[in-house]
C-alpha cells in the first residue's frame, strides 16, 4: 500500500519586546534562576495582567508579513492545565478569537517549484516556566523566568506532505520572523520552537489519520529526522496490525526515536473560557495603517528584487536572503565592489559560506568584512589580480593577515598584464616541449590545457588568464 504523510506545525516565536506580555518583569536569556519573575508572573492573589502594547504591534506586524487577517477584535482565555513549571495552574492564551486570522507562506524548492502553505492563525499567549533535571540529583528544579514571556504561537493547516516540505515552510517562517524584527530565531535559546503534528493515510484517502505531536524541537535537522522517523513508525504500525494512539512524543536525538510523554489533550480538556481580568482586545484600523507603513522589505518581496535588480539566479537569490544579515552583507558587497553583483554572488555563496559552514561559524563571526570582500572582488575586476590568486588572498584575509592591497603587495601577488612579457613566457615553453607542439599543431587541441598549465606553473599563477589564452593561440598556430 501507497501511504501519504500529513503534517502540520505549530511554532511559539519568542517576541522581542523588553518586557513580559503581562508584567514589567525583563526578560533575559541566561539570568539567573527565578529573578526575572514578578508578582503577576507568578500569579499571586490580588494582582491583574496589563496587556504589553508591544506584543500586539508584533502580532499584527506578523499577520501583515504572512498575508492574513487581522481580527479587530480578539479576546484573551484561560488554558488550564498543570506543569509544575506553570505558577497559575493555567496559561493565558487565546482561542475562539485570535489576534491573526488565516494566512498563508509560499514555500520555494531547489528545482524553482513552489507551494502555499496555508496558516489557520497565530496567537499571543504567555510562556511557561522551564523545568531543570539534569543539575539535580534525583529532582527537579523550577525556574520561573521565562513564565510570562510573549510567544506567538503560529499554527499551520495540515497542508504538508514530507519532512522536506515541512522544514521548507520552517525556514520561511524562521526567516519571515527575523525580517520582521518580532523574534531574534535562535531556536538553541528556545525562543523559536516547534510542534509537529504527523500523521499518515493510505493515498488517495480524504480523511486524515491519526495524529500524534511531537514536542518542543529546537533544530531544523532534528525535526526532519524526527517526522521521517514518526512517518516510519506510524507505517509499521499500522502494516503490522497496530493503531496508532493519539499521543504527545518526544524525540530523543541521539538514539532518533520518538517515546511518548502524555496522551494529546483536546480543546475541551483545557476548558477554555474568556480571562476575567482582561478585557477583549480592541484594534483600530490606525495601528494596522502604523504598522504596515514601518515594515520592512519582506523575503519574497527582496528575493524578486534581487533577481530583477542584479540578475540573479533564483537560487542565489533564495541564498542570499536566507537572513537579513545575508542580504545586508550581500548588497555592501556589491557596493564596495564597484557594482559586481554576480560575482559578489559567487564569492559569498561558493567561498565564505562555505568556509564559514567548515568553521562552523555564523555570518556574523567572520573575519572578512563585507568592505574586504568588495575590494578583493574589485581587483578581480580591474585585472591587478586572477581569479586564482584571489582565493589566495581570501584565505589571508580570513587569517586576518592585512587588508587587500597590503596582501597582494607584501607577497608580490599582482598579476602580470605586460604583453611582452607574457610573450617571452611562451616562446620559452613553446621552446622546452616541441613534442607537445607537434601534437597539438596536428590536431590534438586538448593539448593547449598543457601549455595554460605550464605558463601558469611558470609565473606562479600571475598571468592574466585571457590574454595568456589569447597570445597562447596565437604562438601555437605558428
Amino acid at each position: 500500500m501507497e501511504w501519504e504523510t500529513v503534517i502540520g506545525l505549530e511554532v511559539h516565536a519568542q517576541l522581542l519586546t523588553k518586557s513580559k506580555i503581562f508584567s514589567k518583569a525583563p526578560i533575559k536569556f541566561g539570568a539567573d534562576p527565578n529573578t526575572q519573575a514578578s508578582n503577576i508572573d507568578l500569579g499571586m492573589p490580588g494582582v491583574l495582567p496589563v496587556l504589553n502594547e508591544a506584543a500586539v504591534e508584533m502580532a499584527i506586524r506578523f499577520g501583515l508579513g504572512a498575508n492574513a487577517e487581522i481580527n479587530k477584535k480578539s479576546v484573551f482565555a484561560r488554558k488550564n492545565y498543570f506543569y509544575p513549571d506553570l505558577p497559575k495552574g493555567y496559561q493565558i492564551s487565546q482561542y475562539e478569537l485570535p489576534v491573526v486570522g488565516k494566512g498563508h507562506l509560499d514555500i520555494q524548492f531547489e528545482d524553482g517549484s513552489t507551494k502555499r502553505i496555508n496558516i489557520t492563525r497565530a496567537h499571543l499567549e504567555e510562556d511557561a516556566g522551564k523545568s531543570l533535571h539534569e543539575d539535580f540529583q534525583g529532582s527537579s528544579g523550577i525556574d520561573l523566568n521565562r513564565a510570562g514571556t510573549p510567544l506567538l504561537e503560529i499554527v499551520s493547516e495540515p497542508d504538508m506532505r514530507s519532512a522536506k516540505e515541512a522544514i521548507a515552510y520552517l525556514k520561511a517562517l524562521h526567516t519571515l520572523v527575523r525580517y520582521l524584527g518580532i523574534c531574534d530565531g535562535n531556536m538553541q535559546e528556545g525562543s523559536f520552537r516547534c510542534d509537529a503534528n504527523v500523521s499518515v493515510r493510505p493515498k488517495g484517502e480524504s480523511k486524515f489519520g491519526t495524529r500524534t505531536e511531537l514536542k518542543n524541537i529546537n533544530s531544523f535537522r532534528f525535526i526532519e529526522r524526527a517526522i521521517n522517523y514518526e512517518v516510519e513508525r506510524q507505517i509499521g504500525l499500522i502494516e503490522s496490525g497496530g493503531k496508532v494512539i493519539q499521543q504527545t512524543l518526544l524525540y530523543d536525538p541521539n538514539k532518533n526515536e520518538t517515546r511518548s510523554m502524555r496522551g494529546k489533550e483536546q480543546a475541551n480538556d483545557y476548558r477554555y473560557f474568556p480571562d476575567p481580568d482582561l478585557l477583549p482586545l480592541v484594534i483600530s484600523n490606525e495601528l494596522i495603517e502604523k504598522v504596515r507603513r514601518e515594515l520592512p522589505e519582506l523575503p519574497q518581496q527582496k528575493r524578486d528584487r534581487f533577481i530583477e535588480q542584479y540578475d540573479l539566479s533564483a537560487y542565489d537569490a533564495n541564498i542570499l536572503v536566507s537572513s537579513k544579515d545575508m542580504a545586508d552583507f550581500y548588497e555592501n558587497v556589491v557596493k564596495e565592489s564597484g557594482n559586481q553583483p554576480k560575482l559578489a554572488a559567487n564569492w559569498i555563496i561558493s567561498e565564505l559560506l562555505g568556509v564559514l559552514n567548515k568553521n562552523g561559524l555564523e555570518l556574523n563571526e567572520s573575519p572578512i568584512t563585507s568592505a574586504q570582500l568588495g575590494k578583493l572582488i574589485v581587483r578581480i575586476a580591474d585585472d591587478t589580480i586572477s581569479g586564482k590568486i584571489a582565493k589566495t588572498i581570501f584565505e589571508a584575509l580570513w587569517n586576518r593577515e592585512g587588508d587587500v592591497d597590503e596582501i597582494i603587495e607584501k607577497r608580490g601577488l599582482k598579476q602580470v598584464t605586460d604583453t611582452s612579457a607574457i610573450e617571452k613566457l611562451i616562446d620559452e615553453i613553446i621552446a622546452a616541449n616541441p613534442q607537445q607542439v607537434a601534437d597539438y599543431r596536428s590536431g590534438k587541441d586538448k593539448l593547449f590545457g598543457f601549455f595554460v598549465g605550464q605558463a601558469m606553473k611558470a609565473s606562479g599563477g600571475k598571468l592574466n588568464p585571457q590574454q595568456l589564452n589569447d597570445l597562447l593561440k596565437k604562438k601555437l598556430q605558428g
